[in-house]
C-alpha cells in the first residue's frame, strides 16, 4: 500500500468532484485508519480523502474538537438541510498551508451520509463541528476554503497561492 501524504494547493485531485463510494469492503477500514493517523499527526480537526490523493467522498472529523478526541467518518456525505444562520470565522487547511482567512459558514447542518458498513444515517451538527463538516464536504466537491474568501483577501494571498501551486507542480 502506498504511503499517504497531504496534497497541497495546485494538486489536481483537490479540484475535482470526488467519486461516490459504492464498495464498503476491502481496505476501507485500513484506509480510514491511515487518514486518521495523518490528520492527528498534522494536528488537523478534519480530513477528506481528496486531501490525501484519493478521489472518493470520504471525510473524517473530530466529533467535538473542544471536548472530545473521538474521530468519526462519513461516507458520501451530503448536506440536506441547514439553519438560516451563518457565522464568519477564521479557517485554515492542511492542503493550503500557512494561509488562513475568514469564511462564512452555516451554524447548523443536517447531513445524510453512510457509515463505514454502508448504513445510511442522518444527523444534525452545530457550531464548530458543523463548520468542519462543511469544510470537508467542500473538499469532496473540489472546493477549497480560499474559494470562499473575499475578493480583497484572495488578491492579498494570490502570490502565496501561486508559490504553493508551483511547489506542488515540482513534486510531480
Amino acid at each position: 500500500m502506498n504511503p499517504l501524504e497531504i496534497k497541497t494547493y495546485g494538486s489536481k485531485v483537490l479540484r475535482v468532484k470526488a467519486k461516490t463510494m459504492v464498495d464498503f469492503g476491502g481496505d476501507l477500514d485500513t484506509f480510514l485508519d491511515r487518514m486518521k493517523s495523518i490528520m492527528i499527526a498534522e494536528q488537523g480537526v478534519g480530513l477528506a480523502a481528496p486531501q490525501v490523493g484519493v478521489s472518493k467522498r470520504i471525510i473524517l472529523f473530530y466529533v467535538d474538537p473542544k471536548e472530545s478526541s473521538r474521530v468519526d467518518a462519513m461516507i458520501n456525505p451530503e448536506i440536506i438541510a441547514s439553519s438560516d444562520e451563518f457565522e464568519k470565522s477564521e479557517e485554515g487547511c492542511l492542503s493550503v498551508p500557512y494561509i488562513r482567512g475568514e469564511v462564512r459558514r452555516l451554524l447548523e447542518v443536517e447531513v445524510k451520509y453512510q457509515s463505514v458498513d454502508g448504513t445510511e444515517h442522518t444527523d444534525r451538527f452545530h457550531d464548530l463541528t458543523a463548520r468542519i463538516i462543511q469544510h470537508e464536504i467542500d473538499h469532496t466537491n473540489g472546493i477549497l476554503f480560499v474559494d470562499h474568501l473575499s475578493f480583497a483577501k484572495r488578491a492579498m494571498i494570490r502570490g502565496k497561492l501561486r508559490k504553493l501551486a508551483r511547489e506542488n507542480g515540482k513534486k510531480g
